[in-house]
């Protein structure tokens, strides 16, 4: 399997250097791997069980070499020797199981969802950028997360809930320059946020694609 990132990853990889660029690929192609086995699959329960095996598979690639599988061979070769572990990636799979569960999600759950899917997320890209996360990179994540969420959605009463909880975190006042390429991610989320769904760009849309190009230059 070997899961293509949308546009708007797309385009913000492009600008991650070089000697970098393969760790963040990896990262971002296990999110969306993680993500495809919801799409993908019709049972929850099949689901689960299927995330399961990602998370145990990930935790296993900390003590053995990863099984012919090419996101995890990337994650082996590409990321873990950056320090970032096979334990912590596996933490990414319970957020995503969060949306398998049969009942509407809470409050609670939107803010597990974010905080285990995205604040990770960014937290493992901002160390494979080279830079120190901090907590205003973790809610980033989270509010992309619950953005993306809110985009994927069919549920109009889940979608309003994700975006109000992604309107409360606070970004970063202003991204080093190391950390822009996840900064404009972060920058399209919270204009996605702010605005009414019917009037959102598709994903790398050339509006979307300025704006991220503003961010790489002004770090706002």
């Amino acid at each position: 399997m070997n899961p293509d990132l949308d546009p708007d990853r797309r385009l913000a990889l492009a600008y991650v250097p070089a000697t970098r660029r393969p760790a963040v690929d990896a990262l971002w192609r296990l999110d969306v791997t993680l993500g495809a086995v919801l799409v993908t699959g019709r049972d929850p329960m099949v689901s689960r069980i299927r995330l399961a095996w990602w998370r145990e598979s990930l935790e296993k690639l900390d003590r053995a070499p990863p099984p012919a599988e090419p996101v995890l061979e990337a994650l082996a070769r590409r990321v873990l020797p950056e320090g970032v572990t096979g334990a912590q990636l596996a933490e990414m799979e319970q957020g995503w199981s969060l949306l398998t569960e049969p009942h509407p999600l809470s409050r609670a759950d939107l803010d597990a969802y974010a905080q285990r899917r995205g604040g990770r997320l960014f937290r493992y890209a901002a160390l494979l950028l080279g830079e120190a996360p901090e907590p205003a990179v973790d809610h980033a994540g989270e509010a992309w997360a619950l953005v993306d969420l809110a985009r994927r959605s069919s549920n109009q009463a889940e979608a309003a809930a994700a975006l109000a909880a992604a309107c409360e975190r606070p970004l970063p006042r202003s991204w080093p320059r190391r950390l822009r390429p996840i900064g404009m991610l972060a920058v399209l989320a919270r204009r996605d946020a702010v605005r009414a769904p019917a009037t959102w760009e598709p994903q790398g849309s050339p509006r979307r694609m300025l704006r991220m190009l503003g961010h790489r230059l002004t770090g706002h």
